[in-house]
């Protein structure tokens, strides 16, 4: 094992701790994994996040095969997919959070209710319909809820965020909770309003550079230090 896939291991078994931390799953039921290689490593089925060890990390092959008796997550098929199907993406974090589940159980998408649902991709968080965990059904209705975005509802399911690597996974996964959170406090007093096409287009246009210091002021920081 290379000092970098070393690296990479640990990152991903510190963001599964994180999740429950952040209080946007509970116990196993989460699962992250990460382009690497010829493949993909993601968290195991059935160890606590708590017991995790580099080892337990699984190193797949886009063939499904994968390296060691531990066995990966249950739901490997739409990791799989969606990195072999998005370039863009490099990691795709799966949790249960609480509000974003109970829209799935509902069967609603999230509209654009506030201006961050851009950081998805696009004006809506879409609701994948229904499959048996752990199918290849279920990777191929994710797959297509993804299109041109980065997070998707699964019906009775949970929740997928996926990005360029695991810490924008997790966050956009708190992103997306947060959304879940405030569009279900709106419902009781009616459909909210949102934000139209136009809007959100600017807002998509904006995040490009959002939240990104110029590469002056980082060497300005670097010579400081």
């Amino acid at each position: 094992m290379t000092d970098e896939e070393r690296a990479l291991r640990l990152e991903l078994i510190e963001s599964c701790r994180a999740m429950n931390r952040l209080g946007i799953n509970k116990g196993t039921s989460g699962n992250i994994s990460v382009r690497y290689g010829d493949g993909f490593l993601i968290s195991p089925t059935g160890i606590p996040y708590d017991k995790l060890q580099p080892e337990h990390v699984v190193a797949m092959n886009w063939d499904a095969t994968y390296e060691g008796a531990v066995q990966p997550s249950s739901e490997w098929r739409f990791h799989r997919d969606i990195l072999q199907a998005r370039p863009d993406l490099n990691a795709v974090v799966h949790t249960h959070s609480t509000h974003a589940t109970a829209l799935s159980i509902l069967g609603r998408e999230i509209p654009a209710i506030h201006y961050v649902i851009a950081a998805a991709g696009g004006n809506s968080i879409r609701c994948a319909p229904y499959e048996l965990f752990g199918t290849q059904e279920l990777a191929d209705r994710v797959v297509a809820a993804l299109e041109g975005r980065r997070a998707c509802l699964m019906a009775h399911h949970g929740v997928i965020a996926a990005h360029a690597t695991i810490a924008r996974a997790l966050a956009l996964a708190v992103t997306v909770e947060e959304l879940a959170r405030q569009y279900l406090l709106c419902l009781p007093l009616g459909e909210p309003p949102v934000l139209s096409d136009e809007q959100i287009a600017e807002v998509l246009v904006k995040f490009k550079t959002y939240g990104q210091q110029s590469s002056a002021a980082l060497e300005g920081l670097r010579q400081a230090s």
